[in-house]
């Protein structure tokens, strides 16, 4: 054996095989290896640093075999994912067989993206050494997580209850849920008025809404301030006072990142983050397609905070759209997405090959993963559309002292919406949100035909949902 070459997941070893000859064998840690001290706090400070780690319950055999194989190649490549706790699982790996291969120099790093063949070939051509800055940040992350569970657990154990657990993100994460809930309880519902009114003109009808008295925001809080109100509109004499037309233009949203796509598959497809996550592990490991021998990597790694996107994929999205979309619907250069924080370690998560279009395939996936490949796809392709535009019309009423405001929209190229939308942005942007008569002009008169006042009242702000919190863990940094 020349190559011995070791992933995190056994899922990859059948799709990774497939690409590289015989000269390689593929082996899996089957996730970490090693890990701090179960029963133990495994960490020392004491001017510096100390870790003390164990292999995993279950593992020796695992690490055995790794080192018995390794002691046979001539190369060796560490292939766990690309990000921080792959870092510490080819680190960990490294550790154990540095002392039994023929020369250590010949254990390399590679990392991708993608498991496809020319993403695999490419990172066997760039290897390169353990990134222990990576690593070190792995650890940190780690001794944190450690620290707050075995320094602040007890303490739970004592005031609350026994079973209890303190972490680095979960006692943050309930504190941002206990402040909601303190905000929800604090909440004091207010009640406030609208007033809408009817107007017809010589071309048509226009319903509108109050929005100035005295050209200062009304404060309309009860069915009495209501009243007063009624008595002048009815009596004041009302014409346009201005009609603005605009053209809006609405962008696609960028690509999908680790959280984002946590929380359009919540709120779009019912989906909890663990079945996003899963499934999304799947179609990155690979799912057969019309051969059922041959798994097919879908996307690329499910795990990203960036939106970075590789040359390549930005220049097949393009050749894609321009094909089957027509050339309107393709923008003069590549819309570039960044992000100011993160790892930055890969990409944003898009599908491998966008010639892969979800109805191709979706026989062949089961139902669970063809609904989040077809969210994927869908939200990668459009993010490389032009923007949808459309009219925009803005109708000012006065009435003495009392404005009336209106606002009608009229799509007019759907641009991205013909790829990937919300089925309430489709309706809103391709539709017109109020009927404005054709022909009206300013300085036409209007006669009031009804008031009809709306009692509302203030709600409370909503409990976290799981995509919601994602959301607001991720402002929060």
């Amino acid at each position: 054996m020349k190559n011995l070459l070791i992933v995190e997941s056994p899922a990859k070893i059948k799709t990774i095989s497939k690409f590289l000859g015989k000269d390689f064998k593929i082996m899996s840690t089957v996730g970490h290896i090693k890990d701090l001290p179960q029963k133990e706090i495994g960490v020392s400070i004491k001017g510096t640093i100390d870790i003390h780690y164990v292999a995993l319950e279950g593992k020796e055999k695992t690490i055995a075999d790794i080192v018995k194989e390794a002691k046979k190649a001539d190369n060796i490549y560490l292939a766990p994912d690309p990000d921080r706790e792959g870092e510490i699982i080819a680190w960990h790996v490294e550790q154990e067989i540095k002392n039994a291969v023929k020369n250590p120099l010949n254990i390399k790093r590679i990392t991708f993206n993608e498991i496809t063949k020319t993403a695999i070939e490419n990172a066997i051509a760039h290897p390169h050494s353990v990134d222990l800055d990576k690593v070190a940040a792995q650890q940190a992350r780690r001794i944190l997580d450690r620290l707050v569970g075995y320094e602040v657990s007890p303490i739970l154990w004592k005031k609350i209850s026994k079973g209890l657990s303190a972490g680095r993100v979960q006692s943050v994460t309930l504190k941002i849920i206990c402040d909601r809930e303190s905000e929800i309880k604090a909440f004091k519902q207010e009640e406030y008025w609208s007033i809408d009114g009817l107007f017809q003109a010589a071309a048509g009808q226009v319903a509108a809404t109050l929005t100035h008295i005295n050209k200062k925001k009304p404060s309309i809080t009860s069915e009495k301030d209501v009243q007063k109100l009624l008595g002048g509109m009815q009596e004041a004499s009302y014409s346009i006072d201005s009609i603005k037309d605009t053209k809006r233009l609405k962008n696609p949203a960028p690509p999908f990142m680790t959280s984002t796509l946590q929380q359009a598959a919540y709120n779009q497809l019912g989906f909890s983050v663990q079945k996003t996550m899963q499934v999304a592990q799947k179609l990155y490991e690979g799912i057969p397609l019309d051969d059922p021998s041959t798994p097919v990597a879908l996307i690329t790694y499910m795990r990203s905070d960036s939106l970075r996107i590789a040359d390549s994929a930005l220049k097949q999205a393009r050749t894609f759209i321009k094909k089957e979309y027509g050339e309107e619907y393709l923008p003069a250069a590549p819309t570039v997405y960044a992000k100011s924080k993160g790892q930055d370690a890969h990409e944003a998560i898009r599908p491998t090959d966008v010639t892969l279009a979800p109805d191709s395939i979706a026989r062949f996936l089961p139902p669970d993963a063809a609904k989040l490949y077809t969210l994927i796809w869908k939200r990668f392709v459009a993010c490389q559309a032009k923007p949808a535009q459309y009219a925009q019309r803005q109708i000012a009423i006065q009435g003495g002292v009392y404005t009336f405001k209106v606002t009608g929209s009229t799509l007019l190229f759907d641009g991205f919406l013909k790829i990937y939308g919300t089925e309430e942005e489709k309706e809103e942007e391709t539709t017109t949100k109020v009927s404005l008569p054709k022909g009206i002009q300013e300085k036409d008169s209007l006669d009031l035909k009804t008031l009809t006042p709306k009692q509302h009242f203030t709600q409370p702000p909503p409990r976290y949902t799981e995509a919601t919190l994602i959301k607001a863990l991720e402002k929060e940094g």
